[in-house]
């Protein structure tokens, strides 16, 4: 008996994760050995707006409708914790999501501090790749790091800047997922999180 499709629809507030998301969504599905999921175009919303009352409520109301209620999968939210305190957010947004829909999954994570820390935690497999040196090393502070993104563009060796849009969607091709998970809670987590929405189940 064929498995029910798994639906994922996601909320993003930056303009690279349009491409990225689906390109890690659809690598953590091969990964579970999933072939048959439908990964939607994420929904940007800029993150003021998301943040604010009706902000994520309207964005998960929105995508709940591409979410079948009868199979598997649910509504992703990806934000970047930036300055602020990545245990209060996450877990704000969440209430915030589930209460507008508690017919569906729903996931809240937070990048901390941004999207592309996960790539500096796993900055060891783009050496070489995308105009970046050889032999990275992942930084000490790869969560803490204020901006990842001009660490990126300072370890291009190509002098060309990093760029979300181009770049971000190739990255996330590319970085080894075992050493993002290993060295940061924050994409753990979000791993986990993707766990959940397939399963219906909490991970520990």
């Amino acid at each position: 008996m064929n498995q029910p499709r798994v639906t994922i629809a996601s909320v993003v507030e930056g303009e690279g994760e349009i491409g990225a998301l689906p390109v890690l969504l659809r690598r953590l599905m091969y990964e579970a050995e999933i072939w048959d999921a439908d990964i939607q175009p994420p929904f940007l919303v800029d993150r003021g707006r998301l943040v604010r009352p009706g902000g994520v409520e309207n964005a998960v109301e929105a995508q709940a409708r591409r979410v079948p209620a009868d199979h598997p999968g649910g509504i992703l939210v990806v934000i970047d914790a930036d300055d602020d305190c990545p245990a209060s957010l996450g877990p704000s947004l969440l209430a915030r999501a589930e209460a507008t829909r508690p017919d569906r999954c729903t996931a809240a994570v937070r990048a901390n501090r941004e999207y592309e820390a996960w790539f500096l935690a796993s900055a060891p497999s783009f050496g070489g790749r995308a105009g970046l040196a050889e032999h990275l090393a992942v930084p000490a502070d790869s969560e803490t790091q204020r901006d990842c993104k001009d660490w990126l563009t300072h370890h291009h060796s190509d002098g060309v800047r990093y760029r979300p849009r181009v770049d971000q969607p190739a990255l996330t091709q590319d970085m080894d997922l075992s050493l993002a998970r290993a060295n940061s809670t924050s994409f753990d987590k979000f791993c986990r999180d993707i766990t959940y929405l397939v399963t219906g189940k909490r991970g520990e």
